[in-house]
């Protein structure tokens, strides 16, 4: 007999499985952390992803283990918001724990972009079942997109694949995955461009032409000092014939 739609062995239900937020934001907070720093950015994003990824899945897992909601999409409201908030909890400790130890600052900002995009997400769900799935992908294409290049939004046909998922699931309808997908990419570009600014500054590097450069103005963590990139990008402005 054929899957029913909705059924664990479905193509959708597995595509939700494959797509669900703790795979995306795993990929997105190590990539972040690799372009901030290399290997050891990587190894500070391994640290985010195990707050921001890791403990919220434990801790759905240990509330389907106890009967406190059926799957690993927690689809009812009541449920959902506990979700919610116990990983607004686990990103919060991770966001303190990352600024204390000094990790890259695009990746402290990214898990702070993160922490407020958790807190909106709960708040719309008390009204309206916004696809959070579709939120987190759309939000982790548009962040990686523009740290690595437009190559990248090719990532956009999965969120579109994703969010046919959730909709033949029965767990959204169509205007709650693009709602989520649409409030996810552009939260994302505005955290990104408040993100990069704030690094800048931070950083003491004059002028928004480091801070238009994505990636290269990403890297600035040490107050009264830009990297390397950035010195290469003035290096390249006309009339401005040495390094400094």
């Amino acid at each position: 007999m054929a899957a029913r739609q909705g059924s664990p062995g479905s193509l959708a239900a597995r595509v939700t499985y494959l797509l669900e937020p703790k795979n995306w934001l795993i990929v997105t907070v190590v990539g972040v952390g690799a372009h901030s720093d290399g290997l050891a950015g990587a190894g500070w994003g391994l640290l985010a992803a195990f707050f921001a990824a890791v403990l919220p899945t434990v801790f759905i897992a240990y509330g389907i283990r106890r009967d406190r909601w059926e799957d690993r999409n927690v689809a009812d409201r009541g449920p959902r918001l506990v979700v919610l908030a116990f990983i607004i909890a686990s990103v919060a400790t991770g966001l303190i724990l990352l600024a204390v130890l000094g990790a890259p600052a695009l990746l402290t900002g990214y898990l702070a972009f993160m922490l407020a995009s958790v807190a909106a997400l709960a708040a719309i769900t008390l009204v309206w079942k916004i696809s959070i799935h579709c939120a987190v992908a759309a939000g982790s294409v548009t962040i990686l997109a523009l740290v690595y290049g437009p190559l990248v939004l090719g990532g956009y046909l999965l969120v579109g694949l994703l969010g046919w998922s959730r909709v033949t699931v029965r767990d959204h309808t169509v205007p709650q995955v693009v709602g989520g997908s649409v409030l996810g990419a552009a939260a994302a570009f505005l955290a990104y461009a408040i993100i990069i600014r704030l690094v800048v500054l931070a950083a003491g590097c004059p002028g928004p032409r480091p801070a238009r450069r994505r990636g290269r103005a990403a890297g600035p963590r040490r107050s009264g000092s830009c990297n390397r990139r950035s010195g290469r990008s003035r290096r390249r402005a006309p009339g401005s014939p040495r390094a400094r």
